[in-house]
């Protein structure tokens, strides 16, 4: 599985990366955990707002932080 988050590295940004960190731990799953910060590469995925997050190549959410049940949902979405 590879999680990518797109973001500039703003706080939004960073507490994803934590909650996906934290999520994937309580869910016992491994994944490639990436950092897109690269505007021409964030515009690859027609994300207007970051944060962003990617999972196995398919926009679940942007433009916020979403709780952590709900990335615990989209990671098993794509198990």
């Amino acid at each position: 599985m590879i999680i990518k988050i797109l973001g500039t590295g703003c706080s939004k940004c960073q507490s994803m990366e934590k909650e996906v960190i934290n999520a994937l731990a309580e869910l016992n799953v491994a994944a490639d955990v990436q950092k897109i910060t690269k505007m021409d590469e964030i515009m690859q995925y027609a994300v207007m707002i970051t944060p962003a997050l990617i999972v196995n190549e398919k926009v679940k959410v942007s433009g916020r932080v979403p709780k952590r049940d709900e990335l615990k949902k989209f990671i098993q979405e794509e198990i």
